[in-house]
């Protein structure tokens, strides 16, 4: 297990639990949402953006912020201009579980029974994870 930025239970307001200190680090309303699409192996910033339907300002604050929580990583793949790449961590691979129950979730509790798109099929983010 690798060592990442924490989060002090006593400075959290409320009922300060672990779920509490979660949400600090990656509870934004994107946050989730930028860790999904590097797990579906979107890289790149365009494509992240892309993937989220987020404006550009609010996928480079979360990118930030969750490479500062260490739950993403960035490396340059070009130097002029110079660009980069991100990719989960360990600390961000564990969170694929969260994805898939807030996959399964939001299909039975999210999403409208008559909603056109619901008998899509959404695969699950470990299994997006294993084709990578």
């Amino acid at each position: 297990m690798t060592s990442a930025p924490s989060v002090a239970l006593a400075e959290l307001p409320g009922r300060p639990c672990p779920i509490a200190a979660a949400l600090e680090l990656v509870g934004e309303r994107w946050a989730l949402l930028v860790v999904r699409e590097i797990a579906l192996g979107a890289t790149h910033f365009t494509d992240i953006v892309r993937g989220t339907g987020a404006p550009r300002d609010r996928i480079a604050a979360r990118l930030k912020a969750l490479q500062s929580a260490g739950a993403v990583a960035r490396s340059q793949y070009q130097s002029a201009p110079p660009r980069y790449e991100y990719r989960l961590t360990e600390s961000g691979e564990a969170l694929i579980p969260v994805l898939d129950a807030l996959l399964d979730w939001g299909k039975v509790h999210a999403v409208a029974l008559d909603d056109p798109d619901r008998r899509r099929h959404y695969p699950s983010m470990t299994k997006s994870k294993d084709k990578r």
